[in-house]
């Protein structure tokens, strides 16, 4: 049975052996939820130095196996905390055959941007993994959230965990959508996903000082281009107007359209 450590490098400037508080021993389980493997008492945490900045500490540790099977390796990454829960440092250690009942003792050291008052373990199954992808969509320039959160526009590249997940997109003048995203446990980075938008809901004008206007036409006369939006008319002159696209509508029925006037 042996345990290996990872010792974070200092290059001491000025050198100096002090407790950091009287702080009483930490007792950490592992895992944090349901029935305990490993525990982890932390004794005080020491001040050796400083460098660039940042204070280096050691603290010695004992691991107890909890369970009834031998822990034959085992990584953990230990988060050091301030007394706001604010993360200030990190290390990592390595429990290895280490038998039902067995205790180890070892020392750690990390480096720290505050004062340490607590530690986290975790092990590397207990992050959640997560996957970047690139999400696109026709036509780009669409807004775009994630489970309802506000993820940016397209193309955006997103970073998501394992599971399932909603995408949502909208864009002015198209119809606004969602895609179901799974992502699986084997999956990796650097996949993609497109969405195409629904037919746009109203004609597009392009107006030759490159604005973009997206209504209903209305009418177009030899001098006069009419276009509704929001529900208000605006009248442009013909040669303001470099192109219009219109999106095919259905025709009114018979029983929909407007009485003709009776003649005088």
């Amino acid at each position: 049975m042996f345990i290996r450590k990872l010792f974070a490098p200092a290059f001491l400037i000025a050198f100096s052996i002090a407790a950091f508080a009287a702080e009483p021993a930490q007792v950490v389980t592992w895992p944090s939820t349901g029935t305990a493997i490993l525990r982890f008492t932390f004794n005080r945490f020491k001040d050796i130095g400083n460098m660039a900045g940042q204070k280096t500490f050691v603290t010695d540790v004992t691991a107890e196996n909890l369970s009834g099977k031998l822990i034959p390796s085992q990584k953990f990454s230990i988060y050091v905390l301030d007394k706001k829960q604010v993360r200030i440092g990190e290390a990592w250690m390595q429990v290895d055959n280490l038998g039902p009942g067995q205790s180890a003792k070892f020392q750690i050291s990390f480096n720290a941007s505050g004062a340490p008052a607590s530690v986290s373990v975790l092990a590397p199954s207990d992050i959640p993994r997560k996957i970047t992808m690139t999400v696109n969509s026709v036509p780009q320039g669409a807004n775009l959230k994630v489970d309802g959160v506000d993820a940016g526009v397209t193309p955006k590249l997103v970073s998501v965990g394992i599971g399932k997940h909603q995408l949502g997109f909208s864009k002015e003048g198209f119809n606004s959508g969602t895609f179901p995203l799974e992502v699986g446990p084997d999956d990796v980075s650097g996949g993609s996903v497109s969405y195409e938008l629904g037919a746009a809901r109203y004609d597009t004008i392009v107006l030759r000082d490159g604005s973009v206007l997206n209504g209903d036409l209305d009418s177009i006369s030899g001098m006069d281009v009419v276009v509704r939006i929001g529900g208000n008319l605006q009248h442009f002159n013909r040669n303001q107007v470099k192109q219009i696209v219109m999106v095919e509508r259905d025709l009114p029925s018979p029983d929909q359209l407007p009485s003709p006037e009776p003649k005088p």
